[in-house]
């Protein structure tokens, strides 16, 4: 089987690279330099070429704030491509693995989202976002859609690189604590895409959405003071609304995803976040 990664050079695409050696498939990684997403009329000539039987999308317009401004931008990583690549697979029989965020959703549930929940995106990341899970769905392309929330690891920007960063400059952080989630570790995900990639139940989809995050919930705070107490940073994290912290993107107060229907058709494993922050840790020491 042949598996080909785009965003190769983000967070997931990164961990699949170093997850790959262990798998038996063939694999091929595009990043930003190989193909660039922006270039529609690139991308199913790219895609084409190299044949995958399975194409897993990492790559994304992931900075939020300013997709506000950049809406042209965001739409055209997140939605417009989306669909040439929804296309690509279709036109060579392959599936398609698409990552898809919790911001497609408003935050006011107090249950975990399932995946057939209304969908309200609060800001342009989130709209642009939903806008490709609709032109991949609307293709009628095999494969899935997976939502996950909160993604960090040792590659890139993060809320976990940053507080790192913050809690070795500052004494005291204020942090936002009534935003509530599930943080997902880059590499958790990476794990469970290889198995949805190598599943014999994946063929059998029609852009089906799935959840995918750690297990276990907590906001910002929480995440914060446990990567300070687990670090060992002295740095202590006070706890503030998102009012006095004010964006110029929505954030979902809520955005804890169901994700009882990839683990049952998939069988994939969720750690719970705090022992993956536990051996992320341990890779950003080294």
């Amino acid at each position: 089987m042949h598996i080909l990664v785009l965003g190769a050079g983000g967070q997931v695409g990164q961990e699949l690279q170093r997850l790959a050696s262990q798998s038996a498939e063939q694999w091929t990684f595009f990043d930003r330099q190989t193909l660039d997403l922006s270039k529609i009329d690139a991308i199913r000539p790219a895609i084409c070429k190299a044949r995958p039987d399975v194409i897993i999308n990492c790559a994304a317009y992931t900075a939020v704030d300013k997709a506000e401004e950049e809406r042209e931008s965001a739409d055209l990583i997140n939605h417009l491509a989306v669909a040439e690549l929804a296309r690509a697979a279709q036109e060579l029989d392959a599936c398609l693995i698409h990552i898809s965020t919790d911001y497609v959703f408003d935050g006011k549930h107090y249950r975990p989202y399932r995946p057939g929940d209304q969908t309200n995106p609060q800001g342009q990341y989130g709209a642009t976002k939903l806008a490709g899970e609709r032109a991949f769905i609307d293709s009628g392309a095999k494969g899935i859609i997976v939502r996950t929330s909160w993604v960090y690891s040792a590659f890139g920007k993060n809320f976990v690189g940053t507080m790192l960063r913050l809690g070795s400059e500052k004494d005291h952080l204020n942090v936002v604590a009534d935003q509530i989630g599930s943080p997902t570790w880059a590499k958790d995900l990476a794990v469970a895409l290889i198995a949805v990639a190598q599943s014999p139940a994946l063929s059998q989809q029609r852009a089906t959405i799935y959840h995918y995050s750690n297990a276990g919930v907590c906001s910002w705070y929480d995440f914060a003071t446990c990567i300070m107490q687990r670090s060992g940073k002295a740095c202590v994290i006070h706890p503030i609304p998102s009012e006095a912290f004010p964006t110029p993107a929505k954030r979902p107060h809520f955005s804890v995803l169901d994700c009882r229907e990839i683990e049952k058709d998939f069988y994939v494993l969720r750690p719970h976040w705090l022992d993956s922050l536990n051996r992320a840790l341990a890779e950003y020491t080294h």
